[in-house]
């Protein structure tokens, strides 16, 4: 990051950690009960440590960091949540996520060390649909709190992108900063089926897409995959680049341009 993108993540991780103890503070006694309750129905017992959790990942960034990739996941899991971890994607799915990029030195991209991580919302569940549970049991007051953690995140994370891209411009030559795609990180948004009417995202969705109202070339480089979780990330991206191969027999798809394609079919399935 040049000195104006460490400001400026820097001034956003301190505001996400300050945001999420409040959070923890006002809303963590109400939270665990209903976290707990809401597991019952399909996950073993485990310990439920941190309500609202922070990504301290964030904290091992650097001014040196070369960021490359902001990932948007739907929000901490079990392992996530866990005193011990406080990251987010450090479970299964975040193993097959490093998996990949590993898998494919091309991209250039080491998931831990050239990826700003994030969630939809900082609120931790066992598996995201019981978030739907604790919305229920939680009453008004918890449904407005959820919608809150969304809306927030949304504004936040495109603000950060929007920033990073126009920051990462001014290094660019004057002629070049007119020219699309913007400079600056792409931003995937990692698991789109509670992005779809009536799912749990929705006002993250529509807080998102609104957030870049003013920058057309910035959401450009906005990308929606399938999860990474139960390798289907890897599969949907098989399946479209054998699709494109039968489109267009005898020409290989290079694996940026296919993702690129990919995330943009998602993109506008979820935002159209």
């Amino acid at each position: 990051m040049n000195n104006k993108q460490w400001k400026i993540f820097s001034d956003f991780r301190d505001d996400l950690k300050a945001q999420c103890a409040s959070w923890n503070a006002e809303f963590g006694d109400e939270l665990v009960p209903l976290q707990t309750e809401a597991a019952k129905s399909d996950t073993p017992a485990y310990p439920h440590e941190t309500p609202v959790v922070y990504n301290t990942a964030l904290d091992e960034l650097t001014e040196s960091s070369d960021i490359k990739l902001i990932v948007i996941g739907d929000n901490p899991g079990k392992d996530e949540q866990l005193a011990k971890n406080q990251k987010y994607l450090v479970g299964q799915s975040g193993k097959i996520a490093a998996g990949f990029f590993a898998k494919n030195p091309v991209l250039g991209i080491d998931f831990r060390k050239n990826a700003i991580i994030l969630n939809k919302t900082p609120v931790h569940t066992a598996k995201t649909k019981h978030l739907r549970a604790v919305v229920a049991a939680g009453g008004e007051r918890m449904a407005r709190f959820i919608l809150e953690s969304q809306v927030y995140m949304a504004k936040k994370t495109a603000q950060l992108h929007k920033d990073l891209c126009a920051a990462a411009d001014d290094d660019q030559p004057a002629a070049n900063q007119a020219t699309k795609p913007a400079a600056g990180p792409d931003l995937w948004l990692v698991g789109y089926s509670e992005l779809k009417s009536k799912g749990i995202f929705v006002s993250y969705r529509d807080t998102l897409k609104a957030s870049y109202a003013d920058a057309p070339a910035v959401w450009e480089k906005v990308f929606v995959f399938q999860h990474f979780s139960m390798n289907r990330f890897s599969i949907d991206l098989k399946d479209f680049m054998l699709s494109e191969a039968k489109k267009n027999p005898g020409t290989a798809s290079e694996l940026r341009d296919a993702i690129s394609g990919l995330g943009i079919v998602h993109r506008d399935e979820i935002f159209s």
